[in-house]
């Protein structure tokens, strides 16, 4: 067998190598870690390697909170595709066109709002990109400024919850996702307030970056005004009712996600836009979300089981505490640094099935707080999905953006947001408590 002829922690880097070869060719995340996994087990332990999969199959069936994972994003669509987004923007338009970069702060806020709903980033650049670009071009807003604000607001999916990335967190380090998704939910909030500062300070500064929309854009009776925040009560409402039942103890987290799905299908519903177009439209991508996700989870666990077998954790705590001799916050900066230079070239999903089976043990026996270092990854993978060269917000900006915001703007663009975000993630290591507190006080 392959034991026979190299080391383990050969065998670890090998199958390392081989797995980002595949991932930089363009085959699927789950093709080529399950490839990767499947074969190693196979030459490692022969046909016993076969009821790896198996086993990490039924691992994954049984684990209850991934209903969850559909009911949040089905939510998060049915917002978007029945116009409920498209309401809460003409909201901010209104209130917030007054304050100089004021539809930038309004285009933040409005994505905290779809980042409390669906947990994706997609979600969030699709509707930033449709919706709220467009209208900033054309009131002479700087394409470079909203460029950074549409990709750092959607950035904000998969750190406020429900996020998905703390759901594949959770299941693949073994961690509840109720206490991830409190420890989520502050950071989340922090790092969108920064934003906000960063965009309002800078626009006081240069006011041509985003000018003050003319009154008669904004002017209208107090009567339409109060109307127009039914706009901000919907996704507000549905995901308070949500936080609210599961807080109380009245509802479980999967329940709370059954309400949420429901709760957003009633005010499609109320609001006349409930048809079967948009029914169809919702369960189509809520369905190739769901799958995609499904078997990205399953070759991860398979993987990770792999790597348990071989002792890869301990060989890479060996080089961290023995070979290198670093300090337990020596070895978190290095694993920090190395999630963004790995953001660069992967996906987070990618990032978090090669590295998660590895750190997290780790960070375990150094003593840190797993359910804390899930929130250090997740704004880490935020950082490195606005990382050149590969970054994956980059290309999906591009995908979406009109034609007069080039690839070159859109590099540019996120350099501020980015150094916002690392003073973000220094704040969050040195105050664990922002992330620790909120699990601790609700959930004990």
């Amino acid at each position: 067998m392959l034991a026979e002829y190299f080391s383990y922690e050969a065998i670890a880097i090998l199958m390392f190598a081989t797995m980002v070869l595949m991932l930089l060719t363009g085959q699927r995340v789950f093709g080529a870690i399950g490839f990767v996994a499947a074969a190693a087990a196979l030459l490692l332990w022969g046909d016993g390697g076969v009821e790896m999969p198996f086993t990490a199959s039924w691992k994954l069936f049984k684990w209850y909170p991934m209903l969850t994972l559909p009911l949040f994003i089905y939510m998060g669509y049915m917002i978007s595709e029945s116009g409920i987004a498209n309401d809460l923007y003409k909201m901010f338009h209104v209130y917030f066109g007054g304050t100089r970069g004021g539809l930038a702060i309004g285009t933040m806020f409005m994505m905290v709002a779809i980042s409390a709903m669906n947990g994706l980033s997609v979600a969030g650049m699709a509707v930033g990109a449709t919706i709220a670009l467009p209208e900033m071009l054309k009131r002479n807003y700087d394409k470079r400024m909203i460029s950074g604000v549409v990709q750092a607001g959607s950035s904000l999916g998969i750190l406020i919850p429900p996020s998905v990335v703390l759901v594949l967190y959770g299941m693949i380090a073994r961690q509840p996702v109720s206490k991830l998704w409190l420890a989520g939910l502050l950071p989340g909030l922090i790092m969108a307030t920064l934003f906000i500062l960063y965009i309002y300070i800078r626009c006081r500064i240069q006011p041509e970056l985003g000018p003050v929309l003319p009154e008669k854009e904004r002017k209208m009776p107090l009567i339409e005004k109060i109307k127009l925040l039914r706009a901000g009560i919907i996704p507000f409402a549905i995901f308070f009712i949500m936080t609210g039942l599961f807080i109380m103890g009245i509802a479980s987290l999967v329940e709370c996600s059954a309400v949420g799905a429901l709760a957003a299908t009633i005010a499609a519903w109320a609001k006349g836009r409930l048809n079967f177009k948009v029914i169809e439209d919702v369960c189509k991508k809520t369905l190739g979300v769901s799958c995609m996700f499904m078997w990205i989870i399953l070759a991860a666990l398979c993987f990770g089981a792999v790597f348990d077998g071989i002792g890869a954790t301990k060989a890479i705590e060996s080089l961290f505490i023995e070979r290198w001799n670093l300090s337990p916050w020596g070895v978190l900066i290095m694993m920090q640094l190395s999630y963004i230079l790995m953001g660069m070239f992967l996906d987070d999903t990618a990032m978090l099935v090669i590295v998660a089976p590895l750190y997290v043990p780790l960070i375990i026996a150094l003593g840190f707080d797993p359910i804390w270092y899930g929130v250090l990854y997740t704004i880490t993978c935020q950082i490195a999905y606005m990382t050149p060269p590969f970054g994956y917000n980059l290309f999906l900006m591009r995908a979406m953006a009109p034609k007069e915001i080039t690839l070159i703007d859109i590099y540019r663009s996120i350099i501020p947001f980015v150094m916002v975000m690392l003073f973000g993630l220094i704040i969050m290591m040195m105050f664990p408590q922002i992330a620790l507190w909120l699990p601790t006080t609700i959930l004990g």
